[in-house]
């Protein structure tokens, strides 16, 4: 059975890897293995400063969007967090985690959705939900909305609209678009201490690059 450990073993990781992959990989840039991969380094980061359970927290990260497939199938009527723990269970179980460990590996996945019902309690929970919402900004936020704009056919850059105006998933939701309805408001979301430090220097990043974006599409030079 697995013990109060720092973090999972590094084959365990591996497991963990492998199942997140199976359910991810047709999710795409944004919400594939490599998300989850880059959501385990920032929340390990984070629970080795705050001293949480990383043998909680790891395998948390790595399956929580393991229920997006249903969702993104169902048009949004699943809500993948709360199927993520769902499916979570049984392979925990089967992966030899106890009882308890499972029970707080899924509470962090169903609590990681920021517009879910259910709030992160625990630390492990809160930390989740923090580096969860901080791939969604910085550089990493902006990669993701401009491939998110891309696979949808939007234009470069669109300062001029005004994005009450513009509509999801049209010639309008561009990468700004995302940032001034979205991202914009993610640092105010932190729930740890280290979360908001993280967030206001990746949204201080943001405001620079889109400010020189629009100068250079402006013809504007510096």
């Amino acid at each position: 059975m697995i013990h109060s450990n720092p973090s999972p073993a590094p084959d365990q990781l591996q497991r963990l890897r492998a199942i997140s992959a199976s359910f991810c990989i047709t999710e795409g840039g944004s919400h594939g293995p490599d998300h989850s991969e880059r959501v385990l380094h920032t929340a390990m980061t984070i629970g080795r400063q705050m001293e949480a359970k990383l043998y909680i927290l790891a395998p948390a990260a790595l399956l929580h969007d393991i229920g997006r497939r249903e969702e993104s199938q169902s048009r949004g009527a699943i809500c993948h967090a709360r199927r993520g723990a769902e499916l979570a269970a049984p392979l925990l179980l089967d992966l030899g985690y106890t009882e308890e460990s499972i029970a707080a590996i899924c509470h962090c996945i169903h609590a990681h959705r920021f517009r879910g019902a259910t709030q992160p309690k625990s630390l492990e929970a809160k930390i989740l939900f923090d580096a969860d919402k901080l791939d969604s900004i910085g550089a990493i936020g902006i990669g993701r909305a401009f491939l998110f704009a891309g696979q949808i056919g939007a234009r470069l850059h669109n300062p001029e609209q005004d994005p009450a105006s513009t509509r999801p998933y049209s010639l309008e939701d561009t990468a700004y678009r995302e940032f001034q309805v979205k991202m914009v408001r993610v640092r105010h979301q932190m729930l740890t201490p280290v979360g908001l430090v993280l967030a206001a220097q990746r949204h201080a990043f943001m405001e620079t690059f889109f400010e020189q974006l629009t100068r250079e599409t402006s013809g504007l030079f510096p």
